[in-house]
């Protein structure tokens, strides 16, 4: 049996070790904070109805439409809701197109015409008509360069390279294969063709043609540009094999419009103690037309904001300051995100880090960070604290859009690491829309991302 003094001295041994060892202390709290915005988040439903009432009361929002500008008023609406330090609007202009009421596509066959199933690709041109021509199928950059111009010319080009089904991490299986969505028509007129038909970007066979934007170069003839299903472009495919002279026809009646002015919407915080270092998160306002823009980005949208209810809450003051910044047309050149990096420059703006959930909204693995080898240590050293979330995993190349323009201007671009497996299914489709998401899921990235705005405000990075 231990003394009485030797019970003394070991108590006095354990406040001697926190007293000598404040990082222990330091964790223990950092951990008490982030235990308290992951129970705010988990226990409150206000981001679900929130996400509900985006999708089912405004629906998919289209850069430059009606529903988008309706976007703009809501989630200023929402944030003032959360008393922020202020809420304001940036103004960006942005291109405006139109899907229109025509989609079609169909090639002749043995018994008739087989129709396809296509969705024009954003920013596409119109046919003017019907749109009748042979076309030539290519798997890679390669095949294109291989063929001559008399090959080409005056066909439809059919860019059938799938994503990598071996790809474990599918979002990287999505990057290698997305350039021919976005230069396909590009490098398809350069060498004569009438149009581009480009395989959808996803894993799934179905008859749902994922849609996402199109480039065009101004010195190049600009030509229609569409994407097919994955059983579309499989049928396609077996058809040129069976008659390589077989014709496509194809009719739009998208068509482009004036630019618009639209907003960016920013709510902040002041630090109070470091108010001219910045620390933002957010998302992006707009979606694509089809479905209802539930995952890409509504789930980021609630997300982002909900950082600003959870704060207000608690009573978090952080001690560098705070903005919520939501983005408007991501989907199709980032003129929102240019406009944010171009003011913050004019204003000579010091952003500590930029953060942005444009993940799909599914389960939270952790953060992608691009960062100096210091600020990666610390946010290595953090993972510690996101273990118990199981969002612990920091990896390098984050992958948001909108951080890009901040490239170089601040300290650390972060994107909210989610699981990728379910993504591509819904992607830039019909197919996005409220029943695919997991409420908890989301809550869980939203705690996640409000944790470490709350980590970073509070000790800055290297």
């Amino acid at each position: 049996m231990k003394s009485i003094h030797q019970t003394i001295s070991m108590v006095s041994l354990g406040f001697a070790l926190l007293i000598f060892n404040p990082a222990l202390a330091q964790v223990d709290a950092d951990s008490v904070m982030i235990r308290k915005i992951y129970t705010q988040v988990l226990k409150d439903h206000t981001m679900d109805q929130n996400l509900r009432e985006l999708v089912y009361k405004i629906g998919p929002r289209i850069s430059g439409s009606a529903a988008a500008e309706q976007t703009v008023v809501w989630a200023k609406s929402v944030m003032e809701g959360y008393k922020p330090d202020r809420v304001y609007l940036q103004p960006v202009t942005v291109p405006r197109w139109e899907r229109g009421d025509t989609e079609r596509a169909y090639f002749s066959a043995s018994g008739g015409k087989s129709r396809l199933d296509i969705s024009a690709l954003g920013g596409s041109i119109p046919t003017d008509g019907i749109l009748q021509s042979e076309v030539v199928e290519v798997n890679s950059w390669k095949a294109l360069a291989d063929m001559t111009d008399a090959e080409i010319a005056g066909k439809f080009v059919f860019f059938n390279r799938a994503m990598d089904p071996t790809e474990v991490e599918v979002f990287k299986a999505y990057l290698k294969a997305v350039d021919q969505r976005s230069l396909g028509a590009i490098a398809a007129a350069k060498r004569g063709a009438v149009g581009a038909l480009i395989r959808s970007l996803t894993l799934s066979k179905d008859n749902v043609p994922h849609t996402g934007a199109v480039s065009y170069d101004e010195k190049v003839k600009k030509i229609p540009a569409v994407a097919l299903s994955t059983i579309s472009a499989d049928r396609l495919s077996a058809a040129l094999k069976a008659d390589p002279r077989m014709i496509l026809s194809l009719e739009l009646k998208c068509r482009l419009l004036s630019p618009v002015r639209s907003n960016n919407v920013i709510a902040e915080i002041k630090g109070w103690e470091f108010p001219q270092e910045i620390v933002t998160l957010g998302a992006h306002l707009d979606s694509w037309d089809l479905g209802q823009g539930a995952s890409d980005d509504g789930t980021g949208l609630v997300q982002s904001m909900e950082m600003l209810r959870v704060f207000n809450q608690l009573g978090f003051r952080p001690a560098r300051t705070v903005r919520v910044v939501l983005y408007m047309n991501e989907e199709a050149g980032a003129h929102g995100a240019v406009e944010y990096a171009r003011q913050a420059t004019l204003n000579g703006e010091k952003h500590i880090a930029v953060m942005e959930s444009d993940a799909g909204g599914f389960a939270a693995r952790g953060f992608r960070v691009e960062a100096g080898s210091k600020a990666l240590k610390q946010f290595r050293q953090w993972a510690k604290l996101f273990e118990t979330y199981k969002a612990g995993d920091i990896q390098l190349e984050q992958r948001g859009i909108d951080l890009v323009p901040m490239k170089n201007k601040a300290l650390a671009l972060i994107s909210l690491d989610c699981d990728d497996s379910r993504l591509f299914d819904i992607h830039h489709s019909r197919l996005d829309t409220y029943d695919k998401i997991n409420p908890r899921e989301v809550a869980m990235g939203a705690a996640a991302m409000s944790a470490m705005v709350l980590l970073i405000s509070k000790y800055g990075l290297q």
